[in-house]
């Protein structure tokens, strides 16, 4: 429930805001003037009130144009948040405003899209929905992209705010941002992927948003390094300066020093891309190298920065890792380096504690103990990290941790209402430190803190504004930052400096200055827009014609002692979930035989259907043009989104038992990259091959596009392997292979397959396949391939060799040494999975 109004706060009035919830602010009246007028990015510091602004656009656009608004949030937390304070100030009824993420129903989406006014999502979700002809956008009068500097490259708001000024009828956008980029032209095109011809910025420095902010001390604090975790670092620095010699040598590297940037490294590997482009057979060694190197560096980044503890479980999981099948050549090679096993066993017997455990533990002191502070927060960027620190901490303080969703080897995530629960607990005073890795930095209501603590810096300027956000709003506050002296945290530091030194100065410089941005942007700027307001005014002062639309108040950060509601009192109570990096994309994981696609569908929010969806999309009748059906799990491609904004051909979306896309009742298309086929060949994997196996069997003219250049040259395969799984397709499974240069040539010929069947050939999309069942044979064989990572080649050997699976479970590591390609390491491993002890 919010809190009573009170009666010496001014609030905003208008039809379609609950009266005596949202406290007026002068400076949020000037920044909704615009916002509601034009296109707009909207800039204001962390905690003062951006969704507030939007808030207020929606309400004018609602009430003055009609429709229905649409806001979109990156995680599911940052979704129900929104949710619960819209639903707080908007004199809506409740069930008009509705959430949609990965966990409704695509068929109930649809429903609940028609019945609603405002719509509050994560993005993949509505941009899987307009891919698959769910919803439209024609209607939406407002949409609103929450932390918009996420807003570049193939992110889902790029192509949603394409969609939606191609179909709204009447559209209006607002950005909102506390840091939307590191320099102009960052700025600049975010603002051209959201179409926005408007800036408007407001800094701390701003005499309307000074009154409402304190000072915020950064502190940046020298950590000297023990000689124990030095030697640590040095072992594995002397690798790395081997293995830059011998890039050295094949002429990519012109350094040998350890240090070598990131950037350098970048470049090491795009010329060792061009040399095996070019046919030079050194190249495959040297990017193995390339990436033993980068694995290195990670470790020496660990233990000079994070902890020997983090370092410790990073070498496990590489152990884990070369000792599986199919293991990297750089793995292997790294794990079994002399002075790298020495660099682990220093690591095994480390018993003391990294200089930085100790120091944010007396830091804590001061500020909850001399300082009589009530909570903090630490922000480092390894969960490892975060795990051991809340261990550490909880000796002296009450101390939680705060991380992801997704599991990771021997490190559980956290659900979305373990979330929520942390999180009020936080806010009521529970516990006194919250431990957070990234999750935390962006956007969520965290509440106000007398402390952030940065474990390590943050090489880049929004991540560190969006972690100092958290401290300062409500009373002074102070932010101290943790560097390792003469290791990268001093790199990060300077980087850290200049990026966020480097974003106040174009922040300032693109301030008053809309007419500049948009001639640069090529907008032609939205002034007609004004023609919606009630009186047709363009702007106005808070006392203006506009003031009931226009003026508001902080929704998300109120000065100590202020009535003013926050996001603080409206966070949703959450339920099960998934990882807060929620895409929301609906994508059910690939199940299909052998698949082993690390795709975004597979760690994040799955949609799933019951034993899966053959496809429902039969005939439609209501189709104009040509359709495509096309599987969730290619949405990781491009391709979808393109055939969608085609004339006359819609996309559908289904969860395909066999196929990739079906372009009518006969032909269904398999696509693999360059890559994913040539991996087939030397991984053992076989997948391909039972796909394409299943495809035929349920459709007449099945099709592989094999997509990319460079097929005989990507890889180390010998061209002759390569035509005989061409032939093999072919001819063993009767599918037509066809090559594609890049995605857009995919889209190309799928669109034109379609339209040949569908129109020319007068034949309808009938997704009907289904996977084919196992045989006993291939069950077995499946069951023993997994015991280790082992593949299907040595499962059938040892299968073949002993009979029956029962049979390889309970052999001795000797006699397993005897079945053909079984080695030691492979022996040690299946003996060890099957019989060490499930850990607790």
């Amino acid at each position: 429930m919010a809190e009573a109004a009170d009666p010496d706060t001014e609030y905003v009035d208008h039809a379609l805001l609950n009266p005596g919830f949202i406290e007026r602010r002068r400076y949020q009246v000037q920044l909704a003037e615009t916002a509601k007028r034009a296109d707009t990015l909207v800039c204001l510091p962390t905690g003062l009130g951006k969704t507030t602004v939007s808030l207020l656009v929606t309400a004018h656009r609602l009430a003055e144009v009609g429709g229905k608004a649409l806001l979109l949030a990156p995680t599911k937390p940052l979704v129900q948040q929104h949710a619960e304070f819209y639903r707080e100030a908007l004199s809506v009824p409740d069930d008009e405003i509705v959430v949609f993420t990965g966990d409704v129903k695509p068929d109930d989406r649809a429903a609940l899209w028609d019945e609603s006014r405002v719509v509050i999502a994560t993005p993949q979700v509505v941009e899987n929905d307009l891919v698959g002809n769910r919803v439209s956008l024609a209607d939406v009068t407002h949409v609103t992209f929450d932390e918009c500097h996420r807003a570049t490259g193939d992110y889902a708001y790029v192509y949603i705010a394409d969609r939606y000024h191609a179909d709204a009828e009447r559209p209006l956008v607002t950005g909102m941002s506390a840091s939307p980029g590191g320099d102009e032209e960052e700025i600049l095109i975010v603002c051209e992927n959201l179409g926005l011809d408007e800036v408007e910025v407001m800094t701390e420095a701003d005499s309307d948003v000074s009154e409402y902010t304190y000072d915020t001390d950064v502190q940046w604090e020298k950590i000297e390094l023990p000689d124990s975790i030095i030697e640590i670092r040095n072992s594995l620095n002397e690798v790395i300066g081997d293995r830059l010699e011998s890039l050295k040598s094949l002429g990519v590297s012109n350094t040998t020093q350890p240090d070598v940037s990131q950037k350098q490294l970048n470049e090491m590997r795009a010329q060792l891309q061009r040399m095996m482009d070019g046919g030079n057979s050194d190249a495959y060694k040297g990017m193995s190298v390339h990436a033993e190197v980068m694995k290195l560096r990670r470790a020496v980044e660990l233990v000079e920065t994070q902890s020997v503890e983090a370092l410790r479980r990073y070498f496990e999981r590489q152990r884990n890792a070369a000792r599986s099948s199919g293991a990297s050549k750089a793995s292997q090679r790294m794990i079994a380096e002399p002075k790298v096993r020495e660099a682990m066993r220093k690591a095994e017997s480390f018993d003391d504690l990294h200089p930085k455990f100790r120091r944010t533990r007396v830091l804590l002191a001061q500020t909850l103990g001399i300082g009589g502070g009530e909570r903090v927060i630490v922000f480092t960027e390894s969960r490892d990290t975060a795990e051991a620190l809340t261990e550490f901490l909880s000796a002296s303080f009450d101390t939680r941790r705060f991380v992801g969703q997704g599991d990771k080897e021997g490190s559980d995530g956290m659900t979305q209402k373990q979330q929520g629960e942390t999180l009020d607990a936080f806010r009521a005073g529970e516990f006194e430190v919250l431990v957070s890795t990234s999750v935390a930095e962006e956007g969520l209501d965290v509440p106000e803190v007398d402390l952030v603590l940065f474990f390590e810096p943050v090489p880049t300027a929004i991540r560190s504004i969006q972690r100092k956000g958290r401290t300062g709003r409500q009373d002074e506050g102070e932010v101290v930052v943790l560097m390792a002296e003469d290791t990268r945290d001093e790199a990060y530091f300077w980087i850290s400096r200049r990026k966020e030194k480097q974003m106040e100065e174009e922040l300032r410089s693109l301030k008053g200055v809309a007419e500049n941005v948009e001639a640069e942007l090529g907008g032609d700027g939205q002034a007609d827009l004004s023609s919606f307001d009630g009186d047709g005014s363009s702007g106005g002062s808070a006392g203006g014609p506009n003031a009931d639309s226009g003026n508001e108040g902080s929704a998300d950060g109120a000065a100590s002692g202020s009535a003013q509601p926050g996001l603080t009192e409206f966070d949703a109570e959450t339920g099960d979930g998934s990882d807060p990096r929620d895409d929301g994309s609906g994508s059910a994981v690939d199940d299909r035989a052998g698949a082993g696609d690390d795709s975004a569908a597979a760690e994040d929010d799955a949609e799933t259907s019951d034993g899966g969806v053959v496809a429902t999309a039969g005939t439609n009748d209501d189709v104009e043009g040509t359709e495509i059906v096309v599987d969730q799990r290619e949405l990781d491609s491009t391709i979808a989104r393109d055939l969608s904004t085609r004339d006359g051909v819609t996309t559908r979306l289904e969860t395909l038992e066999v196929g990739d896309y079906v372009l009518s009742d006969r032909v269904a298309v398999e696509r693999k990259s360059v890559a994913d086929f040539l991996d087939t060949l030397v991984g053992g994997d076989r997948s391909m091959f039972e796909q394409v196996k299943d495809t035929a069997r349920a459709y007449s003219r099945p099709i592989v596009i094999v997509e990319g250049e460079d097929l005989y040259g990507e890889r180390n395969v010998h061209p002759n392997a390569v035509r005989g799984a061409l032939s093999s397709l072919a001819i063993d499974f009767d599918a037509s292979v066809l090559r594609t240069e890049d995605e857009a040539d995919t889209a190309d010929l799928l669109e034109v397959i379609a339209k040949r069947e569908q129109e020319t050939n007068d034949r309808e999309v009938s997704a009907h396949g289904e996977k084919a069942a196992k045989t006993l044979a291939e069950q077995q064989e499946y069951v023993v391939s997994s015991i280790a990572d082992i593949g299907p080649v040595t499962s059938r050997a040892l299968l073949e060799h002993f009979g029956t699976v029962e049979a390889v479970m309970t052999a001795r590591e000797e006699d397993l040494l005897e079945v053909s390609g079984v080695g030691e390491v492979t022996a040690e491993r299946i003996r060890e999975v099957v019989g060490e002890e499930y850990p607790e």
